[in-house]
């Protein structure tokens, strides 16, 4: 059936794309051995018993015929951060295996290592689909990591981040239309940007330092020779304003020193003893994170850092970039 002169095909592949989907490899073997594997993801399951899977090939594919013959393949359901793997076995003309440890499978396709999911598989019926080939296949054996999985939208890559189940709360009155809830975003950010701080702020006490100290020495770590101005335009997101008396008592601390330039401006830069601070408070920090890290799935993290990059070049009011010009 020929489909309809007013039927936009790439219309109808974007609207396609809208569906979110995990990203696969599928390998196996040629005739002569060769292993072949390419990047897919029209996966999908069929049945739980008995276990069968599908994934469709187009028919021009150069890698149809060894799918045809060889009767094993196998379906890896790629991890986060096997994005690189999953663009080098979408491109043609390369040695997509080379590098590549293989684990042991019960067939002759090859396994992939470190994947979210890894499904070994015998064709069972094999049938055409307009200009694809769909593969239903047996699952003989299968294997599962717990790796956030790596996932495709509209044509790019994407992270999955789990949604916590919403339970009904049928006692529970609706809140006022002016009252902080829940679901707003600012609370949501401030109530979690505080939660964390309070945790390093506590830290921070036992080094005889406070936030500001903290983002003084972070910024001069990065970024020394600077004056009183430019740090306050760095701390600016911040909502502190740094003083001289508060420079002068790192100073007296001996984790700064003050020096004038050619043109007679005081500029600070990190001492030796202000450096190994610095970088004992982001550990202090970096072990913050990774507690949190450890309360969360490792694809909510990855999901959230992508969104809060976003979030704040979306809001950046022009603030100078520290790591510019460096």
């Amino acid at each position: 059936m020929n489909a309809p002169a007013t039927f936009d095909p790439q219309a109808f592949r974007a609207a396609l794309g809208t569906f979110t989907t995990g990203v696969t490899i599928i390998t196996t073997r040629t005739a002569e051995g060769e292993p072949i594997g390419i990047t897919a993801n029209s996966f999908n399951s069929v049945s739980l018993n008995p276990p069968l899977v599908l994934w469709s090939l187009a028919k021009n594919a150069r890698s149809l015929p060894a799918f045809s013959s060889e009767r094993h393949w196998n379906v890896h359901v790629l991890a986060a951060e096997q994005e690189a793997l999953s663009g080098r076995f979408a491109a043609q003309g390369s040695d997509k295996f080379a590098g590549v440890e293989l684990d042991d499978g019960i067939g002759p396709a090859p396994l992939l290592p470190d994947c979210t999911a890894r499904f070994q598989c015998r064709t069972a019926f094999q049938y055409e689909g307009g200009d694809h080939v769909i593969f239903v296949g047996e699952v003989l054996a299968f294997d599962s990591s717990g790796h956030a999985p790596l996932v495709f939208q509209s044509g790019q890559y994407a992270l999955a981040a789990r949604k916590p189940r919403t339970e009904l709360r049928l006692a529970a009155p609706p809140p006022p239309e002016c009252s902080y809830t829940e679901d707003l975003l600012g609370y949501l950010l401030g109530r979690a940007h505080y939660q964390m701080l309070d945790t390093l702020r506590r830290l921070l006490a036992g080094q005889q330092l406070d936030e500001q100290q903290f983002f003084i020495l972070s910024i001069l770590c990065i970024r020394d020779h600077l004056t009183l101005d430019e740090i306050n335009a760095f701390v600016g997101y911040t909502g502190l304003k740094v003083s001289a008396e508060t420079l002068q008592a790192l100073q007296q601390q001996d984790l700064i020193a003050c020096e004038q330039d050619a043109a007679g401006t005081e500029r600070y830069v990190m001492t030796a003893l202000g450096r190994e601070a610095s970088l004992h408070q982001i550990a202090l920090a970096k072990a913050v994170e990774a507690e949190v890290a450890d309360k969360l799935d490792a694809g909510d993290v990855m999901a959230l850092k992508v969104l809060l990059k976003r979030l704040v070049a979306a809001t950046d009011p022009g603030l100078p970039d520290l790591w510019a010009a460096r």
